[in-house]
């Protein structure tokens, strides 16, 4: 306790690193208070209840987690972030694809500039796109919350809804920029946290003590063991030559200057696959809000719906498998890493520089990708396993998927820039053996 205390006040005796967290604290506290900013028309407390009793799970299940409940309260909020996290992906993509995107992202801050207009302007499509989605969901399953006339309420829930999104992308750039941590990845976390109150009090009141006190033990562990996952690297060793000077090496430790190592994590592509996964496993369910009457969209959106499924989940596994190596590919290119070691006269020992250090950086990376990728899937299919042994969907939630992974990930990420202050300032770091490791730059948009 003594080191803990103390190492908080080293903290907040660091003038730039508290001025960060107070800031990052007050536009997460205004995050919040918006999010009960209600859409014009709508009766928020019918659209809760209702929802409460129809939605249990499934996509408006997740989407509601994601952004704090704001989805079920029928908030300016409702979509969150999640459509500008989904044009940073579609321009990700694109930037892979394309050598026009791929000449912008070389050109240095001026064209991550141009690419961060770009997914601006995305964002604004993408949430007319999911936006409208939303109120047919709206119009269609809790036509009982609505007070308006259909198309004012449209036009001016979607002009709602697309003010608000643009909100937060703004407050995102804020924290990110003078903040603390990752401002995207920390909005969607707030509203994610903000759930684990209500679903720890759910599940306290419905259940006997020493179930509840397993149950808690259980979540405990899995998040121990995300950790460890997600931490998780294969170092290759790597030297550096050193100048010789008059024919000689002038140390006498030989061509060595110095070691280091290429950090390959075990899951590189981070928790992009499962979105990617859930994605199309979403899609049919997301189309059948457009066709209530057709008997065929119903049908196929209730099986992807029903997430505890055997076939589920056997396809989501498939899924993530296949989007783990292909977003690896994308994230991870082995050809640029050995260029940038042969530039910087660096070698894999007993590997020759060029295409054989790529071909065996590529090797490595592929014979970690599956047990990356099925850790991933585990991860994944948790939640579906925990409701099947009869715990809650509101409190399962929290045992797997994207929703445990960005929380890990965030703290991790908000940890290790905390700690690289301390160490800056010549304190102690947050750990005394090794170092937290947050999520590289090829782990994904989030």
């Amino acid at each position: 306790m003594r080191d803990l205390i103390q190492t908080l006040r080293n903290i907040f005796s660091i003038p730039e690193l508290r001025e960060r967290i107070l800031y990052t604290l007050f536009l997460l506290t205004v995050y919040r208070a918006v999010s009960f900013i209600i859409l014009p028309g709508i009766d928020s407390q019918i659209l809760s209840e209702e929802f409460a009793r129809t939605q249990g799970m499934g996509i408006l299940g997740l989407l509601n987690a994601f952004v704090g409940g704001a989805f079920s309260r029928g908030s300016i909020l409702a979509l969150g972030i999640m459509p500008y996290i989904s044009a940073s992906i579609i321009i990700q993509l694109l930037t892979a694809a394309l050598p026009s995107l791929q000449k912008l992202q070389k050109e240095g801050e001026s064209g991550t500039r141009k690419l961060n207009q770009y997914t601006k302007l995305l964002t604004v499509g993408v949430v007319l796109v999911q936006g409208s989605g939303y109120l047919v969901n709206l119009r269609t399953q809790y036509a009982a919350a609505i007070t308006m006339t259909p198309g004012l309420f449209t036009i001016a829930a979607l002009l709602s809804m697309l003010a608000g999104t643009m909100f937060l992308v703004w407050m995102a750039d804020k924290i990110t920029d003078k903040g603390l941590g990752n401002g995207s990845s920390l909005i969607i976390a707030i509203g994610i946290v903000a759930e684990l109150p209500p679903a720890l009090l759910n599940e306290a009141t419905s259940n006997p003590p020493m179930v509840f006190y397993v149950e808690v033990l259980a979540l405990m562990v899995v998040i121990g063991l995300v950790v460890l996952l997600q931490q998780a690297v294969r170092k290759i060793p790597v030297h550096y030559a050193r100048q010789m000077v008059g024919g000689r090496y002038p140390t006498g430790t030989g061509g060595i200057a110095s070691t280091s190592h290429i950090p390959l994590k075990l899951m590189s592509a981070g928790v992009m696959p499962i979105i990617f996964a859930q994605s199309l496993m979403f899609l049919p369910a997301t189309i059948a809000q457009y066709f209530p009457e057709s008997d065929f969209w119903l049908a196929a959106g209730s099986w992807f719906s029903d997430y505890t499924s055997i076939a589920y989940n056997v396809l989501f596994i498939g899924f993530i498998v296949l989007f783990t190596y292909f977003y690896t590919a994308i994230a991870i290119n082995p050809r640029d890493i050995a260029e940038q070691l042969k530039r910087s006269g660096g070698y894999i020992p007993g590997i020759k520089p060029g295409k054989p250090t790529a071909d065996y950086i590529d090797t490595v990376l592929t014979r970690i990708t599956l047990p990356g990728a099925l850790a991933l899937a585990g991860i994944a299919i948790l939640p579906a396993i925990m409701r099947a042994i009869g715990i809650s969907n509101q409190f399962a939630q929290f045992f797997g998927g994207t929703t445990i992974l960005i929380m890990i990930g965030v703290v991790l990420d908000t940890l290790q820039q905390i700690e690289s202050f301390l160490l800056m300032r010549h304190y102690e770091g947050l750990v005394k053996t090794g170092r937290i490791r947050g999520r590289t730059a090829v782990g994904g948009v989030l």
